[in-house]
């Protein structure tokens, strides 16, 4: 089978709750209490942990992980107070824009002087800074547009008929090896990293594993698909001048062809994408669904707030000449090798 269809290994935990879920999932083991998973911090490494792998249930699940956990009833229930402590988090700790046509107006303005992580590895950053961000995400890109999907049959109208072309393109406009999963994988190989899905899930920090979960969290629940709209408004028009910085930043350090290929074609394809999810998904939804303007703005500016965490993770790190993987990826080869 193609290992880029294969769930990976279950990682190692990182705490009480992700143990508890692990041993679950493999048979060996009980559930935490919903009420253990209501208290942990909704941030931390063993909260995020314990909830990638209920939602990693939903795409591809883990070798020998049985697909009938996907809604087993008692993991559903544990989830469901990991979501409601993360959920709760973000409501209370995203700066909130006013207004939806100011939550979108704040996207469309590119600093003069930026200072975030696409600057940082456009301008200074090395060979090895541009393999640890692939690498972290290769965790979001090789299931890019997949929790997206889900908002489809939620839509009507306008929304549906734009979110389905943008979506069309995402995977590949009817073409295997122009689908954008399988051209990150390229650049994976371009970098020299391991390209099977879900490879770096241990290495990646919580930060990171926050910023997918979110994905899935929206994607999943049906009374979030506002927020879900939002979420995808802000990666679809935030992610032309950033993917051009970073195809620069492949083109100045020699990263290869494939690598350069896969931020060009984005700055290609969401220019477009970024006037048909404002005017047409946008627009559309709040034609037949105006009440879930504020949710829309949520969905925006709870991605931005997320982003914002772990740029200054990356930041802090790289800047500090440290990695920013909880396993350095040399450390790792030395110990599959």
């Amino acid at each position: 089978m193609n290992h880029h269809l294969r769930g990976p290994q279950l990682p190692p935990s990182r705490g009480p709750l992700s143990a508890a879920v692990t041993a679950y999932l493999s048979g060996t083991g009980p559930l935490p209490r919903p009420a253990d998973a209501a208290g942990a911090d909704p941030y931390g490494d063993d909260a995020q942990l314990a909830l990638y792998l209920c939602y990693e249930l939903h795409y591809r699940g883990f070798a020998g992980v049985g697909p009938r956990f996907e809604w087993d009833p008692e993991l559903l229930r544990v989830r469901g107070a990991l979501e409601d402590g993360f959920l709760a988090a973000l409501r209370a700790d995203t700066p909130g824009h006013d207004s939806l046509d100011d939550a979108l107006g704040a996207l469309l303005v590119e600093p003069v002087e930026g200072t975030g992580v696409t600057h940082f590895l456009r301008d200074e950053g090395e060979l090895w800074h541009l393999r640890e961000y692939a690498a972290q995400r290769s965790l979001y890109h090789l299931k890019e547009a997949d929790p997206h999907a889900w908002v489809l049959p939620r839509l009507w109208g306008r929304a549906k008929a734009a979110m389905a072309a943008v979506e069309f393109d995402e995977f590949g406009g009817g073409r295997a090896d122009r689908v954008h999963a399988r051209l990150f994988a390229d650049l994976m190989a371009d970098l020299g990293l391991d390209t099977a899905y879900g490879r770096y899930l241990d290495a990646a920090p919580a930060p990171m594993l926050a910023v997918v979960n979110l994905m899935s969290l929206f994607g999943l629940h049906r009374d979030l698909r506002g927020a879900l709209v939002g979420h995808f408004a802000e990666v679809e028009i935030t992610s032309s001048p950033g993917s051009r910085r970073l195809a620069e930043a492949m083109r100045r350090t020699g990263a290869g062809p494939a690598a350069e290929f896969f931020y060009d074609e984005h700055v290609e394809a969401d220019a477009v994408h970024e006037q048909v999810v404002r005017h047409d998904v946008i627009g559309g939804l709040l034609a037949e669904e105006p009440e879930l303007a504020g949710d829309v703005a949520f969905g925006i500016d709870a991605t931005e707030y997320l982003e914002d965490r772990l740029a200054r993770w990356l930041l802090t790190r790289w800047r500090a000449g440290r990695s920013s993987l909880r396993t350095p990826l040399e450390a790792q080869m030395a110990h599959t090798s």
